[in-house]
């Protein structure tokens, strides 16, 4: 076979292509933080609805299931940044959307609430901003609007 027979193939540039950026992995820590966070808050809130004495037992158990099944978005979203998946970025994003409103009520709340408002609205602000980052959307492999293969 001559080289005119079997061409060799065009050398595209792979965005998983190369080490992680760490800016890609700083933002599926902050992710993956939240949602530990997340379902250890499901997880207390189901455990005190079950063996405490809440006002209303039944709202207690949903109030913790719920959070625990909250918890996934941003744990999947977080696995998904660490393999690199494009789609993952989406509920990263929408994570840290959905925190600041919850961050802002806690810093007008009373007592040891504002402190823990502080600190989501630090790590959802800095998520964001680590999200919409170029390098961790090329890393990711979107490409913007218009933009072409």
């Amino acid at each position: 076979m001559s080289s005119e027979q079997n061409p060799t193939p065009v050398q595209t540039q792979d965005p998983a292509a190369g080490p992680r950026p760490r800016r890609l992995t700083y933002a599926a820590a902050l992710a993956g933080l939240e949602g530990l966070a997340l379902l250890a808050g499901g997880v207390w809130m189901l455990v005190l609805g079950l063996v405490g004495s809440p006002d209303d037992r039944k709202s207690a158990v949903t109030g913790g299931v719920t959070l625990m099944i909250l918890a996934l978005l941003p744990l999947l979203a977080a696995r998904g940044l660490l393999t690199r998946r494009s789609w993952s970025r989406g509920p990263a994003v929408i994570t840290q959307v959905m925190a600041l409103p919850v961050a802002y009520n806690l810093i007008h709340a009373d007592g040891a609430a504002i402190p823990v408002g502080i600190a989501l609205a630090a790590v959802a602000v800095a998520a964001l901003v680590l999200l919409v980052n170029g390098e961790t959307t090329r890393a990711l492999g979107i490409r913007g609007p218009g933009a072409r293969k």
